[in-house]
């Protein structure tokens, strides 16, 4: 069919759908349909279009207008497949958006009905109450769902012990090709002849597998060809191996088709529902033991000795992973427990029911192998130390994306296993393949299981790169041939490892698996060219050279990734931002709303990356499609510091908005959003008069209809004086010589104008508590015109900022600042926003830059501010930090400080962003979004809330927002603290030392 008859078919369809579909050449649908061109892997197909069902009826029509119309069917989850699995040519079926309900549980006989859409962890956390789980645990659990993981016969760290995904899985609910609905499940021998005597499709399929079967030269072929039965991780090809073995044909376990289904990446049927086994939760008495070795084979050895003794899993870092967590905003501190400069760290885990069970297994682990004399650190890490070890591990394949220049780590020979035993020869083969092709790799993972991740560092976007992509797998092939072990473990063969099915399982095996496909799908058009019939590997690669040309000069200084393409070209599509709630943690907030691709963190940067791979100019910025991606960005930073790649989507939205502005214009409401500071300086010449205009519903409508802000939005009130004029009267009234230190004060232009009293009682407190707070000459910090993507006004800001404050650069008293999203500019986009002489001295006035929180803790660290200058009465408090404050620096400051009186106990909210995010929740087209974000659980945590409890938030938006979502009003920690006094008098005061003095 031509475009036209497609999109006439798809426009039939979509009025026969429940869900949505995407298809059509409207700018919103084409964003959708690119950014879905990609997954986790080296791969880039644009869909013909993007279907979200509701329902199994809707997966119904999609089938049947795939057959009619000969559409290729592309079924999709998560969307994080290493081997291109969900990229191609035809009509992309996500179910992660709306399928995604717990069906059913059964305690007593341990087992949950899931749809396909439901996450790993979302599904453990809601059978949490009745004590038990679903065991296959992958590094993405977080955002891993159920349909991805049977597609993959995914495994996880603890597969060990609690098995991959075929293991656990009782059966499924599926619509074949011809659009029957079926169970597939355990069949005993009369229930299996029945099914094959039925005349149906269901019925025909069981026969002609049974017809592969039960043939005996197919099973001898299947035996000597298939992976060894030591290699637990087996995924390739189609799983004719885990058949033949069942009761039909000698084996003991019963028959169930659900088994090949585990594994097929899609290709055999779609699947509606799953039923999963369950276990019981794991005991509670755990310990991982780290051990330190100076080379990767040694690591390799304490490997085999692990697998000897009672652990539940064995994964192992290198130096590679280690080294990108030094400086990364989030995996810094995971890094804790690393002695020394360890080559790689084999992490075991011991799972016990008892401290004196732990403490032996343990022990008689670590003896064994110093005995050996392998290793020479062994920390044992235990309780919330464990979680962080685990979180560090799991973020490899992110982490290796901040490996600078077009040379990039692939997922190409990262999921091929062995039995444990071969496992330190396999690798010393593959370090000798890799050094004679002159690369560098990475090595970690699922060392017990007998699969390291192997990640090669290839430069896909020159000739030479693509020739040593294929020669590097083929190689690679013939060494784990040697080993009888499987191409794939748990990632798929998808369409990157499809060719070499037929040398790694012979041809008569391949022509089988052939056989099965068209079995299950005469036509193949589901999921066609992955596992069978796969087109080249070393095409379609995502990564392009750049086109000639001066290239796109940029607002902001990208020099320190390679540039802004660089930078958009470090999401690996690993898909860390498709967490939800449930997982905790910022990233992304407008996804966690509308579980919609469009609105990742990864969306955006693939969209964004599109564009500057094919247009090298300002012109590659001029397209609406880049706008629709960004749209729903509320520049919270989370991706900044969650993002095991640090793709920064805020500076890049920015970015994109300034370049966009310097070809159309810059529309008046970012104009007057941006200004805000200016217009609040206008309006504080009378705030009576600004104040009562605003409360006059025809003059609020008529200003909010110019800055399309939501009728349901207060516009900030002007308080009746600014923060300066009563500063410059405080400040007349002080009496020094109490004040025995000094803090600079940032007066931003949230403080200044608004949030008046805040900054009152900041400086008040501060200077009861002995410090002489000042005021240094400065404007305005830039962050609205940030958050409007004026970047050249920022900058402007920015270098007059440094210049009027470079006089306290070097002096030994911090600058600090009560609003999280102004200070911290200081540290994120002035330096990036200056070059030269002023970047300098950005960079060294960032380093003494503090959050109020910050300061406070630092100094109650150095016991300069004695718990005793605090009232003892017991207070409740809740704490929600700022996205900036979250990305930048700590909510722990916050807990802490606000934990200092005694009988105060502070507890943090697991909230992400609030939902306002500067003027993104004020926005009428953006209110709904802004809202469903706050009743997440910032909202309803609020509301739980005694009357007495004291809400506490540093940041205005998150303020504002908690009032207009829960009617409670939240407190600054300033505020919080100066209440808590037991004197404002700084005379009653005898300090021991001080933060400055420190300093000096």
């Amino acid at each position: 069919m031509n475009k036209e008859q497609l999109d006439k078919v798809f426009a039939e369809l979509a009025q026969q759908l429940s869900g949505d579909l995407y298809y059509s050449n409207d700018s919103l649908h084409r964003t959708v349909l690119m950014a879905y061109a990609t997954d986790a892997s080296v791969y880039q197909e644009h869909p013909l279009g993007v279907a979200l069902p509701k329902n199994k009826q809707d997966i119904s029509l999609l089938i049947k207008a795939s057959q009619q119309h000969n559409i290729p069917l592309i079924p999709r989850t998560a969307g994080t497949s290493l081997a291109g699995q969900v990229v191609g040519q035809g009509l992309v079926v996500d179910v992660s958006r709306y399928m995604n309900k717990l069906l059913e549980v059964n305690v007593a006989e341990k087992w949950v009905r899931v749809e396909p859409g439901v996450e790993r962890d979302v599904l453990n956390e809601l059978l949490l109450p009745h004590k038990l789980f679903f065991g296959p645990e992958t590094s993405t659990s977080n955002r891993a769902m159920i349909g991805g993981m049977i597609g993959n016969n995914s495994c996880g760290l603890h597969s060990m012990v609690w098995g991959a995904t075929r293991d656990n899985l009782i059966s499924v609910n599926a619509v074949l090709t011809n659009g029957e609905e079926t169970v597939f499940g355990t069949l005993q021998a009369d229930q299996f002849a029945r099914k094959r005597a039925q005349t149906n499709f269901e019925g025909h399929i069981y026969q002609s597998i049974h017809n592969i079967l039960s043939d005996e030269s197919n099973r001898q072929a299947i035996h000597d060809g298939y992976p060894a039965k030591a290699v637990r991780r087996r995924n390739t090809g189609y799983a004719l191996d885990a058949l033949a073995d069942t009761q039909p044909y000698g084996g003991e376990q019963p028959f169930n088709l659900a088994h090949l289904i585990a594994g097929s990446e899609g290709t055999l049927a779609f699947i509606t529902e799953a039923k999963l086994k369950l276990l019981d939760l794991p005991p509670q008495v755990n310990g991982l033991v780290c051990v330190h070795c100076s080379t990767l084979r040694e690591s390799l050895l304490v490997n085999l000795v692990a697998v000897k003794h009672p652990v539940t899993a064995s994964e192992l870092v290198d130096d590679v992973i280690m080294n990108f967590t030094k400086d990364h905003p989030e995996h810094q501190q995971n890094r804790f427990f690393i002695e020394g400069d360890p080559a790689a760290v084999l992490m075991v885990e011991f799972m016990c029911n008892s401290e004196a069970e732990l403490a032996a297994q343990t022990g008689a682990f670590i003896s064994e192998i110093k005995s050996a004399g392998l290793g020479y650190a062994y920390p044992l890490l235990r309780g919330p130390e464990i979680t962080k070890a685990w979180n560090l591990r799991k973020s490899g394949l992110g982490l290796l994306r901040n490996i600078k220049g077009d040379a990039q780590p692939v997922n190409l020979i990262e999921d091929c296993a062995v039995a444990p035993e071969h496992l330190p020869d396999y690798i010393q083969d593959i370090q000798e393949t890799l050094s004679n092709l002159n690369l560098k790799a990475s090595y970690y993972a699922h060392a017990g299981a007998g699969e390291l991740h192997v990640e090669p560092i290839i430069n896909l976007k020159s000739d030479e790169g693509k020739i040593v992509f294929r020669t590097l797998l083929a190689k690679t092939a013939a060494i784990v041939k040697k080993y009888k072990g499987s191409l794939s473990g748990e990632h798929g063969d998808g369409r990157l490892r499809g060719e070499f099915i037929g040398f790694m399982l012979g041809e008569k095996c391949y022509e089988l698996c052939k056989q099965v496909k068209l079995i299950w799908d005469p036509a193949r058009l589901m999921n066609p060219g992955k596992i069978v019939d796969t087109p080249p590997m070393d095409t379609s690669f995502r990564f392009k050279k750049l086109p000639k040309g001066p290239g796109v000069k940029t607002h902001f200084d990208f020099s320190e990734q390679g540039g802004i393409l660089s930078l958009a070209e470090k999401c690996s599509g690993s898909g860390d931002c498709r967490k939800t709630h449930f997982a905790g943690g910022t990233m992304c907030p407008s996804y966690m709303a509308t579980r919609f691709e469009k609105d990742t963190t990864r969306a955006r940067a693939n969209v964004l990356r599109q564009f500057l791979s094919a247009e090298n100019s300002s012109q590659a910025f001029d397209h609406e499609e880049i706008q629709h991606a960004m749209d729903l960005c509320l520049s919270c930073k989370g991706c900044k510091a969650e993002c095991p790649s640090s793709v920064d989507v805020s500076k890049l939205k920015a970015e994109y908005l300034q370049q966009y502005y310097d070809i159309h214009g810059t529309p008046l409401k970012a104009r007057m959003i941006g200004e805000f500071p200016a217009l609040n300086k206008l309006a504080s010449i009378a705030p009576g008069l600004y104040n009562f205009a605003f409360g006059n519903k025809a003059i609020s409508r008529l200003f909010k209809g110019m800055m399309n802000m939501a009728d349901e939005r207060d516009v900030p009130a002007m308080h009746a004086f600014t923060l300066r004029s009563w500063y410059k009267k405080f400040r007349r009234q002080q009496h020094s010589h109490h004040l025995t230190s000094k803090v600079y004060f940032f007066c931003d232009e949230f403080t200044n104008y608004n949030d008046v009293t805040i900054g009152m009682r900041c400086i008040e407190l501060l200077t009861a508590l002995g410090y002489e707070v000042i005021i240094p000459e400065h404007i305005e910090s830039g962050r609205t015109h940030l958050s409007k993507g004026m970047v050249k006004r920022a900058k402007s800001i920015a270098a007059k900022n440094i210049s009027l404050l470079s006089s306290i650069i070097d002096d030994p008293y911090p600058l600090i600042g009560t609003e999280p999203s102004a200070i911290l500019t200081f540290r994120d986009e002035y330096i990036d926003l200056l070059t030269g002489e002023e970047k300098a001295k950005a960079i060294r006035l960032s380093k003494k830059v503090m959050l109020f929180e910050e300061f406070m803790a630092a100094e109650m660290d150095l016991d300069n501010i004695p718990k005793d200058r605090f009232h003892s009465e017991p207070r409740q408090l809740v704490i929600h930090g700022h996205c900036h404050q979250k990305a930048l620096s700590s909510v722990n400051f916050v807990q802490k400080v606000l934990s200092w009186p005694a009988n105060y106990e502070a507890t943090v909210i697991n909230s992400g962003c609030c939902g306002m995010a500067g003027s993104f929740g004020f926005d009428k087209d953006h209110y709904e979004t802004s809202m469903k974000i706050g009743e997440l659980v910032l909202f309803p945590t609020v509301r739980s809330q005694a009357p007495e409890v004291i809400v506490a938030a540093p940041g205005t938006s998150c303020r504002h927002q908690i009032k207009d979502g829960t009617g409670r009003e939240a407190l600054h920690p300033a505020e919080v603290l100066f209440e808590a006094l037991v004197s404002k008098d700084p005379s009653d005061y005898a300090r021991k030392g001080s933060f400055a003095s420190m300093g000096e």
